[in-house]
């Protein structure tokens, strides 16, 4: 299964210069969990709900006046488009990161791929496992 089936693409973005209440309104109108951060077309960093939570709540910051460079993670783990999906989740595991920007070999962000995309269509592939075994043992078929 290729990375950028399962992930967000396009991947929601928002610039650098952006108020951290864009990135937040981008975040709530795509339903995600997290904004890469472009310049230029190149990911420059990642602004996520757990930011908001410890870099601008607790920090008790303005999200008006402040900017996404000021609070964002610069840096960022990415991997490329041909990583498996078992290779992603041992990254995002290992490194304790729910989201994960898949780039190109320039840095330019194709997708993004959260912990919850993997283990959703993990789920599917699983159940569809389990009918095809159901199917195969309830067969009323030769012998059966």
């Amino acid at each position: 299964m290729a990375l950028l089936k399962v992930a967000d693409v396009p991947a929601t973005t928002v610039a650098k210069n952006a108020a951290v209440i864009e990135a937040v309104a981008a975040m709530e109108q795509n339903r995600v969990g997290a904004v890469a951060i472009i310049e230029q077309g190149l990911l420059k960093g990642i602004f996520t709900e757990r930011d908001v939570m410890l870099r601008v709540v607790l920090a008790r910051r303005n999200p008006e006046t402040t900017t996404i460079s000021e609070v964002m993670t610069a840096a960022v783990q990415t991997v490329p488009p041909d990583t498996s999906p078992i290779e992603a989740l041992a990254i995002m595991v290992e490194k304790h990161i729910r989201h994960l920007p898949i780039t190109d070999k320039d840095g330019r962000i194709l997708g993004m791929l959260s912990i919850r995309n993997l283990l959703q269509r993990r789920v599917e592939d699983l159940s569809h496992e389990l009918e095809a075994v159901d199917a195969y043992l309830t067969a009323d078929g030769i012998g059966g």
